[in-house]
């Protein structure tokens, strides 16, 4: 059965409108994001970094039942431990899983990209080729602690060069503090938004609060994106996300534009909550090791596969069904003829 805008998106915070839609919510979106572009194997072992283990992460998650993988791409000259700033480690990637999984929708970030003039953007853009692409809105001001991926004791070139490009504080020999804010205004989203139209790709839209909406009526106003909006709500960072409670959720979601998709996002121990609130809401929802490298507390995840088999046993038990890489595609507007990387 063919899957219509407004069987999927609806007026989500409306009781009548909720009523209606619940016994034939649409199936499930599952989005996993892999390894992320903050923390690496010394956080957990078991988190993908080379491209190759990437690839091989996304086919178990996605035998799992993943129809999105978002993929941060990481750069060879610092052993992987750090975000690439090169686009054809981003297409050696995609290349990897394609071959792995022929169907699935490959979403890479844009988070790299913003400080980048709209020309370099296009032009990466287009030579990574993603069907999707992560588009930050508004003002993001966080602080988080990580471990560090290298040794602090006897830094290298490429760790000196890491701390000094972050502005990363050493808290100690193991432990990593970063705290900023970035701004991603009116110019800025309308330049990443005319960079991924060049290349048909799909915007998805990180949503941290509420007045990030401001950004995206403004994309929409001028014609930059189109429907059906995919609005990934992120919940957990400090500084820069609403508090991670259900008022605040439904806050977001009521003032959603109309046209939308929503999914969600919750860091660290927040992710298993977060996502059963989406699910209850009748969205979308994203897992994986850049949000969360734990299972359950104490317990390090043992893969990305087996944060998404919990999450696809959630939604069965909350009676929803999880999307194939086809439903995904058809409630995001995106072409059944998968983008290829020859």
């Amino acid at each position: 059965m063919a899957l219509k805008l407004e069987d999927v998106s609806w007026k989500f915070t409306d009781n009548r409108e909720w009523r209606e839609h619940f016994p034939k919510w649409p199936p499930v979106i599952v989005s996993c994001a892999i390894t992320g572009g903050i923390h690496g194997k010394a956080a957990n072992p078991n988190l993908p970094e080379t491209p190759e283990e990437q690839a091989h992460s996304t086919y178990e998650a996605y035998k799992a039942g993943a129809s999105i993988v978002h993929i941060h791409a990481r750069d060879p000259n610092t052993g992987y431990a750090t975000n690439t700033e090169k686009a054809e480690d981003f297409y050696k990637t995609n290349h990897l899983v394609r071959e792995r999984c022929p169907d699935m929708i490959i979403n890479n970030t844009g988070s790299g990209l913003f400080k980048a003039e709209e020309e370099h953007m296009t032009k990466f853009l287009a030579e990574c080729n993603p069907e999707v692409a992560s588009l930050d809105v508004g003002m993001l001001s966080m602080r988080m602690r990580i471990q560090s991926p290298f040794d602090l004791t006897n830094p290298d070139e490429n760790a000196r060069k890491f701390l000094k490009e972050k502005s990363l504080k050493v808290l100690d020999e193991k432990t990593l503090e970063y705290e900023g804010v970035d701004c991603l205004g009116y110019t800025k989203t309308e330049e990443f938004a005319r960079a991924m139209r060049a290349s048909n790709i799909k915007p998805e839209l990180e949503v941290f609060n509420s007045q990030s909406w401001w950004f995206v009526d403004n994309l929409i106003d001028k014609g930059l994106i189109e429907p059906p909006y995919w609005c990934q709500l992120v919940f957990g960072q400090d500084g820069a996300c609403s508090p991670p409670t259900v008022m605040s959720a439904l806050d977001m979601i009521e003032n959603m534009p109309p046209k939308s998709l929503f999914s969600a996002i919750g860091t660290g121990s927040l992710e298993l909550p977060i996502i059963t609130l989406s699910l209850i809401m009748g969205g979308h929802i994203r897992v994986g090791m850049e949000d969360n490298v734990y299972y359950r507390r104490g317990q390090k995840a043992e893969s990305n596969a087996q944060l998404v088999a919990r999450a696809v046993r959630l939604i069965n038990e909350l009676n929803r069904e999880v999307a194939t890489p086809a439903q995904a595609r058809e409630m995001l507007g995106l072409s059944q003829t998968p983008k290829q990387y020859p």
